[in-house]
């Protein structure tokens, strides 16, 4: 009788041991609640080894294209786990299922579901993933309302997809059929694909009413749970979602952990969040874009993608691009040191770099690999100088020579692999693919000749860095060759505009007809008008010789003026020109896909049934822009693209914005880190480090209607960085701090950008030159005050 005492308080222990409340947790977080118009789409929520898609409504249906409908559930690259869950209250004779919520709350480490299920129950869901952790937990609090005691059964189905990632079978992952069973230890279920070491666990804190069995159909285990709430109480309810792809003992250790440490493991991610939140920390006027800001950061965390067999690295995308890119990471990785987010940015050039030194051994980087190592594309040609160019940007960041030592030799490598393999008549354009992935698209691309010329330039430096003063001037001269060869070949003075491409008249005319059915499918009138136009003047001046055309008004016509190659007569036309091809929220891809009325559609984005970026508005072309109007003095302009892009962020997903604006996707997306911390951190804020020599130049370039601003927090090596600027009522107040003293602080006032300024006070001694007032300074300030003309 006495040890039966002893296990009925034990039994009664287990289900009544107290669970911590997230929305106690998170009481305190930043969060954005959705719209009701947007509860049939998607959502994530992300650790580095697990992340879950789902609607926001609560369910799971069937996601993504590049294994069709599987991309959503439960992932642990390379393997899938689940395709989702379904929770149902039995209460008397009624059955609720929890899929159809009426709100949906984003926070920068969780979710929050909120259901009404009947007159005075409310539930919530929330989930959450800890970091380096394969597995995650998901929380529903029942709140009765009501005056009485309410009695419910809650059933949790677990539908297991033991699944490899894409490409899969590509490295022997051959999927099989999946089974269950009931461990009564942790009173959960265990499922394994039965040729493979998959593994899958779930089940909750509770004691279960009766032994799930397998359906017949799938390894589904219905977990049920029989419950009595109070009037006017609660209950929580946690469940514990684990997996490995190597063994059961791994999935079931994480389990335990979660179990015993989820409240920890949740403080510990939001501190670390918190920190995330404090680097480059933004506050300006325009509180919307402030907000943006910040949660691109915590979008940039969401994508960083771990599997210890293989390497850690940011994936582009969510959910469709959830593993490694060359060009994404090239573009964003920019974004993620100016932020602060440096591992990210190691690990991930450590990864492209030693898979494509592996996969091709010559300099070239690829382009695309799944989470099992299964290299689908080896490189599109942009991607290789874009490497070169990244690593000069990441070492003026950390002055780490033995950074810049190590990637060297892959930089040379590429940098001659462009000019003797893919330069056929040796005239310093490479020929191939750039990032238009138009097919027949695929000759002297502007994009990557101005990629290229970008990297010889940088190289120069980096070898100029490694005391390779040879190789230094040799790069020095095959960029002034290239820049000098872009300005003049690829430029056309007909249409305001560099070229696409330099290629032959049969291949323009080729590309001309497709050009021509899309513009007519997508009923653009205007396009296919002027495409006819262009192949008329072709047919009736031919020509034996290659030529620069301007066909698809593709944006990487824009990519001189982002590289700063363009003279200032070019680019003042370029971006004229380039401000004919946008919508409210940005630049059109394909210039030819634009409305006749230069795109005054503010609503969804309506994509065709088979996944296509036809017709699409993307962030990475409007932050191109930007950067490109900033190069040429245009912070206004610049903040207009800013703008656009700002008006997609959290229009579909709270807390994100889509690859392409607004609603159309990948939903959270990395290179939009590059669109935003680029042209505010590097130009409106004028940041400008030289690490290796303990020294940071600051050249403000302030949109006119930003009067207030400031970044704090900003590290470059070991030093931080804060700036705070005041412009109004005819004053000017810049103050910077540093850490560390030892450092050289330069700031430039040019005239272009502060005209009749007038020095009133600094803590140093100013250096005036011909176009712009100088002042540097080591210690901890640097602060001077102007007026200025009103």
């Amino acid at each position: 009788m006495k040890y039966s005492l002893f296990f009925l308080c034990f039994f009664l222990y287990l289900n009544a041991y107290p669970q911590e409340d997230m929305s106690v947790l998170y009481k305190d977080s930043p969060s954005i609640e959705g719209t009701e118009a947007y509860l049939s789409s998607p959502y994530v929520t992300a650790g580095n080894r697990i992340y879950m898609v789902g609607h926001q409504d609560g369910s799971f249906p069937d996601l993504g294209w590049h294994i069709p409908g599987e991309m959503g559930g439960i992932w642990n690259h390379p393997i899938k786990l689940m395709d989702g869950f379904e929770a149902t209250l039995r209460i008397g004779d009624g059955s609720y299922a929890l899929n159809n919520a009426t709100k949906f709350i984003n926070y920068p480490t969780a979710n929050r579901h909120i259901f009404d299920v009947k007159k005075g129950l409310e539930v919530e869901r929330w989930q959450f993933v800890p970091d380096n952790t394969e597995g995650i937990v998901v929380q529903f609090i029942l709140h009765n309302n009501s005056a009485d005691k309410i009695d419910l059964n809650f059933s949790f189905l677990g539908n297991v997809d033991l699944r490899p990632t894409w490409l899969g079978e590509e490295t022997n992952m051959i999927n099989a059929r999946d089974t269950i069973w009931f461990l009564k230890e942790q009173n959960a279920v265990m499922a394994k694909d039965v040729k493979n070491p998959w593994f899958a666990l779930y089940g909750s804190h509770l004691n279960v009413k009766e032994i799930p069995k397998q359906t017949s159909s799938s390894a589904a285990g219905e977990l049920k749970y029989a419950l009595q709430i109070p009037a006017g109480e609660k209950e929580i309810i946690n469940f514990f979602l684990t997996g490995s792809y190597t063994s059961a003992d791994a999935a079931i250790a994480t389990f335990n952990s979660l179990k015993e440490n989820y409240a920890a493991l949740i403080k510990e991610k939001q501190e670390r969040y918190q920190k995330l939140e404090e680097r480059s920390r933004l506050r300006i006027p325009d509180k919307k874009m402030q907000q943006t800001f910040e949660w691109l950061k915590y979008n940039s965390d969401w994508l960083v993608r771990t599997v210890p067999q293989i390497g850690s690295g940011i994936g582009a995308g969510l959910p469709d691009y959830p593993w490694w890119f060359g060009v994404d990471s090239e573009y964003a990785l920019q974004g993620y040191m100016a932020v602060g987010q440096v591992e990210p940015v190691y690990n991930t050039i450590k990864l492209l770099d030693s898979v494509s030194n592996a996969v091709n051994g010559n300099g070239r980087i690829i382009h695309e690999m799944s989470t099992n190592g299964y290299v689908f594309n080896k490189g599109n040609i942009n991607e290789t100088p874009q490497f070169a160019s990244l690593i000069w940007e990441i070492y003026k960041w950390n002055g780490d020579r033995e950074f810049l030592q190590k990637y060297y030799p892959t930089i040379e490598k590429g940098l001659d692999w462009l000019l003797t393999e893919k330069d056929e008549n040796k005239n310093l354009f490479p020929d191939g693919f750039g990032m238009m992935e138009i097919h027949g698209l695929d000759s002297e691309m502007i994009d990557v000749a101005a990629y290229t010329q970008k990297a010889f330039a940088d190289a120069s430096k980096m070898a100029a860095e490694l005391d390779k003063t040879p190789a230094s001037k040799q790069y020095d001269s095959i960029a002034g060759l290239l820049k000098e060869k872009i300005r003049t070949q690829f430029w056309s003075e007909d249409h305001n505009s560099f070229a696409d491409f330099i290629g032959t008249d049969e291949q323009a005319l080729r590309l001309i007809e497709d050009a021509i059915v899309r513009a007519d499918t997508l009923h653009k009138p205007w396009a296919v008008k002027e495409l006819q136009q262009t192949r008329k003047f072709i047919e009736e001046n031919p020509s034996i010789e290659a030529k620069p055309f301007v066909l698809h008004h593709n944006w990487v016509v824009n990519t001189p003026m982002e590289m700063k190659i363009a003279d200032t007569t070019q680019a003042r036309k370029a971006l004229s020109t380039a401000e004919k091809f946008v919508n409210p929220f940005g630049v059109f891809v394909t210039g030819i896909d634009r409305d006749s009325l230069a795109g005054t559609d503010e609503g969804s984005f309506k994509g065709s049934k088979a996944f296509s970026y036809t017709g699409a508005v993307m962030t990475l072309p409007t932050g191109v822009q930007a950067i490109a109007e900033n190069n040429y003095g245009n912070p206004d302009k610049a903040l207009d693209y800013l703008q656009r892009m700002t008006r997609s962020f959290s229009y579909a997903l709270p807390g994100s914005m889509y690859e392409v604006s607004p609603d159309y996707g990948m939903v959270v997306q990395a290179w939009n880190i590059y669109s935003f911390a680029v042209p505010i951190i590097k130009q409106f804020f004028g940041v400008d480090p030289k690490a290796s020599e303990k020294r940071v130049t600051i050249t403000p370039l302030m949109p006119s209607s930003w009067d207030e601003a400031s970044l704090e927090n900003v590290h470059i090596a070991e030093n931080e960085l804060d700036i705070f600027y005041t412009k109004k009522e005819g004053r000017l107040n810049i103050e910077i701090l540093q850490k560390d003293p030892t450092w050289t602080l330069v700031l430039e006032l040019p005239e272009a950008s502060f005209p009749g300024i007038n020095i009133l006070d600094s803590t140093v001694p100013s250096e005036e030159s011909k176009n712009a007032k100088r002042f540097t300074s080591k210690g901890n300030k640097l602060v001077i005050q102007a007026s200025y003309p009103q």
